[in-house]
C-alpha cells in the first residue's frame, strides 16, 4: 500500500485522474499511450487470444469494425502470437500499434489439450452444439435455443442468466464455455 501511494503522489493530477478512472472504470478507452502505460503499470493486460470487442474497444485509435473483427477471428480458433499477427490481422503497420504493446499478453492456447475449454456463442448456437457444453442437458440447451427464439439475442452473461432464472453456481460453471 505504502508503494503505491508514494507512486500517486509522484503523478501529476491528470496523471492521478487518469488512474483514478482506470481502477474505477474496467471497460475505459484507454485515450492515448502515456494512458496506456498507466494501465501497464495498474497491471492491466488484454489477453489477445481472448479479448472480447469491448476489450479490444478499450484501446486507443481501433474501430468497432476492427475491433469485431478481431473477436471473430479468435473465437474462430486463430491464434495471435505476437504483435506483428495483429498488424497483419488489421492491415496496419506494426509502428501503428507497437503503442498498445505494454498491455497485450499473447497466451496460447491449445485447443486439443482440455485446458482451454471451447467456446459456444449461446446467441448462434444450435441445441446439439450446446448440449456438448458440461453442464447443459438437453432440457437445458432446449430452453436456452428457446429463449432467444422468443426473447432475441442475449447481450451478456448477466442477461443469460436473468433470462432463464439459471442460479450462480450453473452460471459459474457455464461462464468459461459462453461467449456473447
Amino acid at each position: 500500500m505504502f508503494d503505491w501511494l508514494a507512486q500517486t503522489t509522484r503523478l501529476n493530477p491528470n496523471q492521478q485522474l487518469i488512474r483514478t478512472k482506470l481502477i474505477s472504470d474496467p471497460y475505459y478507452r484507454l485515450q492515448s499511450a502515456q494512458e496506456i502505460e498507466i494501465a501497464a503499470e495498474l497491471g492491466i493486460k488484454i489477453d489477445v487470444n481472448q479479448a472480447s470487442v469491448d476489450d479490444w474497444l478499450r484501446l486507443p485509435g481501433i474501430s468497432i469494425h476492427q475491433a469485431r473483427s478481431l473477436a471473430q477471428l479468435s473465437s474462430n480458433g486463430v491464434q495471435f502470437c505476437c504483435i506483428e499477427d495483429l498488424a497483419a490481422a488489421l492491415g496496419l503497420p506494426v509502428q501503428r500499434i507497437i503503442p498498445w504493446q505494454s498491455i497485450l499478453s499473447f497466451c496460447y492456447y491449445d485447443a486439443e489439450s482440455g485446458l482451454a475449454p471451447q467456446t459456444i456463442n449461446p446467441n448462434t448456437a444450435s441445441v446439439e452444439q450446446l448440449s456438448q457444453i458440461p453442464a447443459v442437458d438437453l432440457f437445458l440447451a432446449r430452453s436456452i435455443l428457446q429463449n432467444r427464439l422468443d426473447c432475441g439475442k442475449y447481450s451478456n452473461l448477466a442477461d443469460f442468466q436473468c433470462r432463464l432464472g439459471l442460479d450462480s453456481q450453473l452460471i459459474s460453471e457455464l461462464m468459461y464455455y459462453l461467449r456473447f
